[in-house]
């Protein structure tokens, strides 16, 4: 049987979960009133417009989203409806596709970014003083590193 957490940890762990699923809503709706963006519409924008040639392969967008092959197409196919991105095929592996930021999406995303990142700052960034900045950003990094280690194969457990 797997042992319980302490009650300073399973606090901690229920004030992550509530205060991660409070946040990421109050993010998306306001992406959706601001801009008639969501959240995985915003962050596929981000990513191709940060990508080289604004375009990326549909694995490895999967992959930077953190999403199933299904659902990124889901995701893609969704906003090729609304203009927002183009699918085509690589150019060096007509076998693969590539999501590729229209003109469109480009603009949604520069309309977008201002109303996002107003709200980035006021429901979490400016509540937290440039210490409280940087213990977040080490105990997530290495969290995330630790999960990509475990994603790729690793079957050593990452360090306590």
């Amino acid at each position: 049987m797997t042992e319980s957490l302490d009650s300073t940890r399973e606090a901690a762990w229920r004030a992550y979960i509530e205060a991660s699923q409070r946040l990421y809503t109050q993010l998306e709706e306001e992406l959706r009133a601001d801009c008639d963006l969501s959240f995985a519409d915003y962050h596929v924008l981000v990513l191709l417009s940060e990508a080289p040639a604004q375009r990326l392969r549909m694995g490895e967008l999967a992959s930077r989203l953190i999403f199933s092959p299904s659902r990124l197409t889901y995701q893609v196919s969704s906003m090729q409806r609304r203009g927002l991105v183009s699918k085509e095929p690589c150019p060096d592996d007509r076998r693969g596709s590539e999501a590729v930021l229209t003109a469109a999406g480009l603009l949604a995303l520069r309309e977008a970014a201002p109303h996002h990142l107003a709200s980035v700052r006021t429901h979490l960034m400016d509540d937290l003083d440039d210490a409280e900045v940087a213990c977040l950003t080490r105990v997530i990094d290495r969290l995330g590193e630790r999960r990509r280690a475990s994603r790729v194969g690793s079957t050593t457990p990452a360090p306590r």
